[in-house]
């Protein structure tokens, strides 16, 4: 089961965290996957790393996906067809409506939402020839519940959701499936980062609070979200699309 030999898979944001382990366990399932990454160093770091591990045929390329430039000339360096497109690359900002500045609104907006439009347009065009493709975009929690000082965050994540529903309706009939993953907190590099830079000491006290936010008593794995996107791009999940799943650790019903 979920086996994806055959298939071409690009992650984006896959130098870390999530997109990292969701290009690790492709790989392990026997895809060709492709990294893409801000930094075309640490997408080249990443996609060694992969290959060491598995052996598979991994590729690292350098991408702004908030750039359309950027974007085509990554997509114009993958050859052949792009079976499979895992939307991870994005940014994180705390704020509500009165400190969210319009820089801090464009900047996430660039990103979270301009990124994802771009590089599910940039691959769409070879699902459609080949008449089948998988699109996994990462949306949040915050698309569809209220979280405290998250309002441009939110803003993108919800416009994340919008998208997917749209283009799996649209692309029904040319065999594209997409599907959005909404995480509750998961910890990743970027958690311990924001720690250190903002609770300088205090890393283990805020660990245990955001932690204690899950009803299930911790934070998730990206490994966690890895193994729910494997089975997402599929052929088990044939039957799914404009699906938003919650991997939450019981946020939405057990809080």
């Amino acid at each position: 089961m979920f086996d994806l030999k055959g298939r071409q898979a690009v992650v984006t944001g896959a130098a870390s965290g999530i997109g990292l382990a969701i290009a690790e366990i492709f790989a392990s399932h026997n895809a060709s996957v492709v990294v893409l990454d801000l930094e075309a160093k640490k997408a080249a770091e990443a996609a060694a790393s992969i290959v060491a591990k598995t052996g598979a045929n991994v590729t690292g390329v350098g991408c702004n996906v908030s750039d359309a430039d950027s974007v085509a000339e990554a997509f114009g360096k993958i050859s052949g067809t792009v079976d499979i497109l895992v939307n991870c690359a994005g940014i994180a900002h705390v704020g509500n409506l009165v400190s969210t500045s319009v820089d801090d609104m464009d900047r996430l907006y660039a990103v979270n939402v301009r990124g994802t439009f771009l590089c599910m347009q940039a691959a769409i065009k070879s699902m459609i020839e080949a008449k089948h493709g998988v699109i996994l975009n990462l949306a949040s929690i915050a698309a569809t519940a209220a979280l405290a000082d998250r309002f441009a965050y939110s803003m993108t994540k919800g416009a994340v959701l919008s998208m997917t529903l749209s283009t799996a309706k649209d692309y029904l009939a040319s065999g594209v499936r997409c599907n959005c993953i909404s995480p509750a907190r998961v910890h990743t590099p970027f958690v311990d980062g924001f720690l250190a830079k903002n609770y300088p000491g205090q890393e283990a006290e805020k660990m245990k609070q955001l932690a204690a936010a899950q009803p299930i008593g911790r934070m998730g794995t990206p490994a966690e979200i890895a193994i729910l996107a494997l089975y997402l791009c599929s052929d088990e999940a044939s039957f799914l699309t404009g699906v938003d799943y919650p991997i939450d650790g019981g946020f939405f019903n057990l809080r």
